[in-house]
């Protein structure tokens, strides 16, 4: 495991583990009473680890996807991709750093790749506004996709996001409108699509890039119509009922799975991606190459029909016969 220096409240035994270890390997006497004891700390670290991480609850989860140390797209591009050129603007308004677009390769593909930045240094942050998109964001993010699909290149968003820009100029400029557009283009678009949530995937923000044949979340990542703290000062007027909220909105990769809201969940190294980005980067290479080579195989009319009944069957309804009385219905 890679070291990390942000610490959440549940990891603390872990990095007690990790001290006594540290502590043990920089001893000068190396016994093999010493060596004994190192092995079992390795073993007791790994198995309290993944005891903790096997067991994390919904708002413990949310902490992880939002780790500081967690791998942003801008990792993913170094680490899965090559060849990437960023490509800019909206031809409208501005280009917005909080979305991220251009071409790269993939193994033996050429693809089309656009996520969020939330930024690693303030400054950073800053320009990308945490990650959350202006309206400007998605129409560059749509005319790029538009573009790869005319060409018949295949489509790989990467999705983490608290949300899309909430500020007064963003729903001037049309903020709302602008994702469903985004929305109603991908579900469209005759190209394989593949979405991945890496971290936070919150509201509007997240499927503003998040319609696909795949829908995948990493492990710990969480996927939400509403961030917890939003969904806390809506119905209990205070962020101080963030963990209840969390635990509510079945956020996590589980949930998302049992509900048929994700295809796939992508598993993390021990300890979570923060702890090892390479190999979290290599998981999502295979994955998303294992996917594409499926895709690809497909007719475009096919692939569109299969895109459509996927997102038509997500979430459980029930129909009644006309006249029938919805209150007895789910009485029964």
């Amino acid at each position: 495991m890679s070291s990390t220096t942000f610490r959440l409240p549940f990891e603390q035994p872990i990095f007690e583990l990790s001290q006594q270890i540290d502590d043990l390997e920089s001893s000068d006497r190396k016994t093999p009473e010493l060596h004994d004891r190192i092995r079992g700390l390795r073993k007791q670290l790994t198995e309290t680890t993944k005891a903790i991480y096997n067991n994390l609850d919904p708002w413990e989860t949310v902490r992880v996807a939002r780790h500081p140390d967690r791998p942003m797209f801008t990792d993913y591009l170094d680490l899965v991709f090559d060849e990437f050129v960023e490509l800019h603007g909206d031809r409208f308004y501005g280009d917005d750093r909080a979305l991220r677009t251009g071409f790269a390769k993939l193994d033996e593909f050429k693809v089309l790749v656009a996520g969020h930045q939330k930024g690693k240094t303030l400054k950073e942050r800053n320009e990308c506004f945490f990650g959350c998109a202006h309206p400007e964001g998605y129409r560059k993010t749509m005319r790029k996709m538009q573009m790869a699909a005319k060409y018949g290149l295949p489509i790989i968003a990467i999705i983490d996001t608290p949300g899309a820009y909430p500020g007064i100029g963003a729903e001037e400029r049309g903020q709302a409108q602008v994702i469903a557009e985004s929305m109603m283009a991908m579900s469209r678009m005759a190209t394989p699509i593949i979405c991945v949530v890496i971290g936070e995937g919150g509201s509007g923000g997240a499927l503003g890039i998040g319609v696909g044949d795949r829908v995948a979340v990493l492990e710990h990542a969480y996927y939400s119509v509403i961030s917890p703290e939003g969904c806390a000062g809506i119905l209990w007027k205070s962020h101080d009922y963030a963990e209840q909220a969390a635990q509510a909105l079945r956020i996590t990769s589980r949930h998302l799975k049992e509900m048929g809201a994700v295809d796939d969940v992508i598993e993390e190294p021990l300890g979570g991606a923060h702890r090892d980005h390479h190999q979290m980067a290599g998981r999502l290479k295979m994955y998303l190459i294992k996917t594409l080579r499926e895709l690809v195989k497909l007719p475009s009319d096919e692939l569109l029909r299969r895109r459509y009944e996927k997102f038509r069957a997500i979430g459980p309804f029930q129909e009644l016969a006309v006249g029938a009385d919805p209150a007895g219905s789910a009485a029964d």
